[in-house]
């Protein structure tokens, strides 16, 4: 049991990190118009609805799309390392891929009045980087314990996250307030070491098992 509860966590920091909803907040409050909770909350329930649905999702038919297509997981491994190191990269820069969307997009979302679903929610919270994680983490899993096991755990660490999520779109202004502007930028470099460290691990983990392969 305790096993299960460190590997919960674990999923649960891994996923939250890679969301890093403290950045997808202070990008929501920079595009709507007005920062008050009569707005903020329905946008914030949306957004996270739509992490939670899309993450389920990649959950229970990533894999089965993958086989499709012929994708080996070990590949699936690999690049994700690489997808989510030069995420890490970005993040120690303060750079991170969430400030990435284009000049048009920025645009797009200011003139609609419902930013929650596109591009909040997807691609600025779910992109490349999450698929990939909950892809190799359940993968991970299903090679130590029962897959019923494995997909009852990933999913309780993705509601989780996606909890975390709404809290933190939910209160954007009061966290802006109170990390400023130089907090958000130390813990967005925090959190890209963690991604490194996840990356690094999903990225060796991949290469090996392809190396052995040949």
């Amino acid at each position: 049991m305790e096993n299960y509860i460190s590997i919960l966590l674990h999923d649960v920091v891994a996923l939250i990190t890679i969301l890093n909803p403290v950045a997808a907040a202070s990008i929501m409050v920079g595009m709507i118009a007005s920062a008050t909770p009569a707005v903020i909350k329905p946008i914030a329930l949306k957004a996270t609805f739509t992490v939670l649905i899309a993450s389920i999702i990649t959950l229970f038919s990533g894999e089965m799309i993958f086989k499709f297509f012929g994708i080996n997981v070990l590949s699936l491994k690999a690049i994700g390392g690489i997808i989510l190191m030069l995420i890490a990269i970005n993040m120690v820069h303060g750079e991170h891929k969430k400030n990435k969307h284009s000049k048009e997009e920025h645009e797009e979302a200011q003139d609609k009045e419902d930013i929650s679903v596109i591009p909040l929610g997807i691609p600025v919270l779910f992109g490349p980087g999450l698929i990939a994680t909950i892809m190799v983490i359940n993968n991970s899993h299903i090679k130590e314990m029962d897959m019923a096991i494995s997909y009852t755990i990933i999913t309780i660490a993705i509601i989780i996250a996606s909890i975390t999520v709404y809290f933190s779109l939910r209160y954007a202004g009061a966290i802006q307030k109170v990390l400023g502007v130089i907090g958000m930028k130390i813990l967005t470099r925090i959190m890209g070491l963690i991604v490194g460290a996840i990356a690094a691990q999903f990225l060796v983990s991949g290469v090996k098992g392809l190396w052995n392969t040949l």
